[in-house]
């Protein structure tokens, strides 16, 4: 009995070795295939050159629609398909421009119009400059607000290692910052642009507004004009400080846009199915090569690797350019209402989302027993960059997904410094994407797909 016990267990041994050997192997293809025959970088070359900003609702949104179903298709997909979703239809309307108006007569202030934020009118408006730092400050000084125009100079907190901590925490002001100045009868709103870049570009980005005030306009200003300004008021050097402002915004009625889906069809399993996926819209002041050109390349160039290789998935992958994601979240939860209603089974859904950076990790959310599977796969990436497997994974188009039907989540986790230097502004060209960068992003997600199809979760 001992005998029989021992040859189990070496049986056991010696299959588990094999097949990490087998896994090892067939993710060096992956990787191999994608570093020397990659698609990636030229074709977020044609998105950003050819089609550029894709903002919800415009005519390259609908370019670029048409584009990554043609490359869908080419890139060897199974079968693929528009799936039709109305977006919003926010339009800039025109320049955005800011002058200060104090000793130094019509200062030009560096801004751009938030996204989604009502406009100034055609005269545009001048109002008195109030410095406020914080919300709580913002609320000291509530009865000194009404008729000025509010500059929120929140900074960026430099202590964060990760810099989408820092995000988050000034982020309220861009979302918040508007309705919360309204209350208090502010005329307008300047946000301290979402960076800590050391240009002036101006960084916009989505507002929200609290119905139960007036819509003000809101603009975001470059960070040394921000300094400037700040200093101004702070020091009291220029006793009145006045901006004159203008900005067109406003919305159309909501058109139809689509998410763009190519598919893999499982030979084992096909109603088990893995989402990978970034978003296909971005704003208008920029190229979105790393928001989010470099997801939706990086989730093509995986279909495109796949077919190469000549690997036949066990269940079903599917590949997915999400609509709306800046403006609107209209594509993900257009995609999680459908998956619902069709009763679909969604083992995994991976998003890429933090830029074409290199690879440091892949984020995981789902049950302990999972998260532990997950673990066990770390010395399979971690040579291609991702070393770190953290708790914590998904993003905003997959979120409503893992919501209606609680399925677990991951992300492609690039380094972060650089990220928001350019994030929705318009130094997100191409010229700022590394191609070896981006290719390894697409190696470390494909990894994970191919070992998630193989041994489920």
């Amino acid at each position: 009995m001992k005998n029989l016990l021992l040859a189990v267990l070496v049986s056991g041994i010696c299959t588990a070795l094999y097949g990490q050997k087998e896994d090892s192997a067939l993710i060096k293809r992956i990787s191999d295939e994608i570093l020397t025959n990659g698609k990636a970088y030229e074709n977020l070359r044609h998105l950003t050159k050819k089609i550029g900003a894709r903002l919800a609702g415009s005519p390259s949104m609908v370019k670029s629609e048409q584009w990554g179903l043609k490359l869908m298709q080419e890139s060897g997909a199974d079968k693929a398909w528009m799936q039709e979703c109305l977006v919003p239809h926010w339009v800039r309307g025109g320049e955005d421009s800011a002058f200060a108006s104090a000793a130094i007569k019509n200062r030009p202030l560096d801004i751009v119009a938030l996204g989604n934020s009502t406009g100034t009118g055609p005269n545009g408006l001048v109002g008195q400059v109030l410095l406020i730092n914080s919300f709580d400050e913002l609320e000291k000084k509530k009865d000194e607000v009404k008729d000025k125009i509010v500059f929120y100079n929140y900074k960026f907190n430099d202590t964060y290692i990760n810099t989408f901590l820092a995000y988050r925490d000034a982020g309220q002001y861009r979302g918040q910052g508007p309705s919360r100045a309204a209350k208090y009868g502010a005329k307008a709103v300047i946000v301290r642009s979402m960076s800590h870049a050391t240009d002036n570009n101006p960084h916009t980005g989505a507002t929200r507004y609290d119905s139960s005030y007036a819509k003000i306009p809101a603009v975001a200003i470059g960070l040394r004009d921000a300094d400037w300004l700040a200093m101004q008021l702070q020091n009291g050097m220029i006793p009145e400080i006045k901006v004159s402002l203008k900005t067109n915004g406003h919305f159309l009625p909501d058109t139809i846009g689509h998410n763009i889906i190519g598919e893999l069809t499982g030979t084992e399993f096909p109603d088990e199915i893995i989402t990978v996926g970034g978003h296909l819209d971005s704003w208008d002041n920029c190229e979105g090569a790393h928001d989010d050109g470099a997801g939706c390349v990086q989730t093509i160039e995986i279909l495109r690797a796949f077919k190469a290789i000549g690997y036949r998935p066990k269940r079903t992958i599917r590949f997915v350019l999400f609509a709306n994601e800046e403006n609107g979240l209209r594509g993900g939860n257009k995609y999680a209402e459908e998956a619902k209603a069709n009763n679909e089974k969604h083992i995994l859904a991976i998003e890429s989302d933090a830029g074409g950076f290199t690879p440091r990790a892949l984020g995981f959310s789902g049950s302990e027993e999972q998260f532990q599977k997950f673990l066990s796969w770390k010395p399979l990436i971690a040579p291609y960059g991702c070393n770190e497997l953290v708790k914590g994974g998904g993003g905003a188009d997959i979120g409503p997904l893992n919501r209606a039907l609680k399925t677990p989540t991951a992300s492609l986790n690039p380094d972060t410094q650089r990220y928001f230097d350019i994030h929705h502004a318009r130094s997100d060209v191409f010229e700022a994407v590394n191609k070896r960068e981006l290719e390894l992003g697409a190696v470390n997600m494909a990894a994970l797909i191919y070992l998630v199809d193989k041994y489920g979760l």
